[in-house]
């Protein structure tokens, strides 16, 4: 571990109380220099980004959740001031809420129930993860997939109390599945309940969509909007994220202030003084501009344990590309896991320190231990010690043994350490894009996902059809000869294992034999 590098490349603002290593990695000041030119590229794809250029030209929008933490640099007087009603909005009824002169049919909101997934999840959920608890703010609950023993677990922690509970449900588009089914699974257990639902019930959606509409109809209490130039993983900093974390009591102003004192930072032109930009210049240094290695977060604090999955998204479905701008296969990515220290010394650190080269390590060094003084539990030794020293301990051994690691480190988890946190590798990822040349900013996967998950539900609307009163056991390949789809006769044969392992779909079988087993429409 080379002291003078350390020294050069150790990049600390103390105002903000926050700080990057990037001396770990194995580049040279030839090759640092000799990159500038990349980074300098970047930096004016985000000023145009930021001023309103057509970021995302797969679907000619605007990028703009750097606008939404300061709305002055919004590139309309009219985008400036539905940022500033929306926040102002969120903060009203918010207070409303806590105070009880917005309440639910059995007394004041007591719980919060966040119906999302994805972007529409993972942000609220590292916040109530890595800030809770807070004074006076709701127990929050989330829904973020579409499995109904999940929902049930959920409901049946709600012990009963739907009538003070305030149900958000976040859907941009309004159409995403899986929200929507959350919804109408809550909605139900609200009827089933016999409380109204539309007085529990907020909506944070695009203005028209599908979810807008059913909130207008059904007189929920108030629906919030998203904006098109505001992408899912990027939305935390909306009402998607802004909402639920002044229900939960915590101040949403210094989250956004933090957001906004990193973005100025990272608006530095000087590369060495830019931290956006030099991480994002890392993972290029470490992957070889091809994400040949894969990024494992390690956060040294309990509260940052989400935020490895929160990366996962923002990183992933960003970065991840088949094509370039160009139109020519790519296939980029940096692939993102972790968990946190010191869990990861007992689990995955033994190979990261004597196993296969192919990844490097981001740590998140968070500096305060805790509120108050800390017990000793050896001479002079507190709890908060061993965890330093088990990071530190750490990031020596994997670096003896050439193992590449970058840190951040941050005073304490806050609202406003939070804020600075996700706009750094906001920004980072951005100057990444530009230097690999792809758009961040849309996610075709994902949109293909959808279409795949649709024609497997189709399929299964045609085999109930076909089922239904045939008097004889069939397999999977008859079925699929009888639907005219004999390439899908995988597909089949899953759909009716499904089927028949739940009892409401009437469908048994008959004969299990494997490929071979055969399969019957209970009359």
């Amino acid at each position: 571990m080379s002291w003078d590098k350390f020294k050069k490349y150790y990049l600390e603002n103390v105002e903000l109380d926050f700080a990057l290593d990037i001396s770990k990695v194995n580049f040279t000041d030839a090759w640092l220099t000799s990159f500038e030119k990349n980074f300098n590229k970047a930096h004016s794809d985000m000023v145009a980004l930021e001023k309103g250029a057509i970021a995302n030209p797969d679907e000619d929008r605007m990028v703009g959740h750097y606008w939404l933490r300061n709305s002055d640099l919004a590139p309309t007087v009219e985008l400036k001031e539905t940022i500033d009603e929306t926040v102002a909005s969120i903060q009203s009824f918010a207070k409303k809420v806590l105070k009880g002169k917005v309440s639910g049919d059995s007394g004041k909101f007591e719980n919060l129930l966040i119906c999302g997934i994805g972007g529409s999840a993972l942000g609220p959920q590292l916040i109530d993860h890595a800030l809770s608890p807070a004074k006076n703010g709701l127990k929050t609950f989330f829904f973020d997939n579409t499995d109904p023993d999940g929902m049930d677990r959920v409901i049946g922690s709600l012990n009963g109390a739907l009538g003070k509970t305030l149900v958000v449900v976040i859907s941009k588009s309004g159409g995403t599945k899986e929200t929507r089914n959350g919804m109408l699974e809550i909605k139900n257990a609200y009827k089933k309940a016999k409380i109204k639902f539309k007085n529990h019930a907020v909506a944070v959606t695009g203005d028209g969509s599908n979810l807008f509409k059913v909130a207008e109809e059904g007189k929920w209490l108030k629906i919030f909007p998203m904006w098109d130039w505001v992408g899912g993983r990027t939305s935390v900093m909306s009402a998607v994220g802004l909402l639920p974390a002044a229900l939960q009591g915590y101040n949403i102003k210094e989250f956004l202030n933090g957001a906004a004192e990193m973005d100025a930072w990272t608006r530095n032109p000087k590369f060495s003084q830019n931290p956006a930009g030099l991480l994002a210049a890392m993972w290029f240094n470490i992957g070889k501009g091809k994400g040949l290695k894969d990024m494992v977060v390690l956060p040294y604090k309990d509260r940052l344990e989400l935020f490895s999955k929160y990366l996962q998204q923002l990183v992933m479905e960003s970065l991840g590309k088949e094509k370039n701008l160009a139109g020519k296969i790519v296939n980029q990515g940096i692939a993102v896991y972790g968990n946190k220290g010191s869990t990861d010394q007992h689990a995955y650190v033994q190979q990261l320190r004597d196993g296969v080269n192919n990844f490097f390590v981001t740590f998140i060094e968070v500096k305060k231990s805790r509120k108050g003084k800390s017990m000793e539990v050896d001479p002079t030794v507190s709890t908060g010690d061993y965890l330093e020293g088990f990071y530190l301990g750490t990031r020596q051994a994997l670096t003896e043994s050439g193992r590449e690691n970058i840190s951040v480190t941050i005073g304490e988890v806050s609202e406003r350490s939070l804020g600075q946190l996700i706009a750094l590798f906001e920004r980072a990822v951005g100057h990444y894009a530009s230097m690999v040349g792809i758009n961040a900013y849309h996610q075709p996967g994902v949109e293909a996902g959808k279409k795949a998950a649709q024609a497997v539900l189709d399929i299964k609307l045609e085999l109930l059809i076909a089922l239904k009163g045939q008097p004889k056991a069939l397999t999977a390949t008859a079925l699929a000869t009888k639907l005219k789809c004999r390439d899908q006769v995988e597909t089949i044969y899953k759909l009716l294992n499904y089927l028949s392992a739940n009892s409401s779909s009437k469908i048994t079988c008959v004969k299990r034999a494997g490929a071979s087993s055969t399969f019957l429409m209970e009359k």
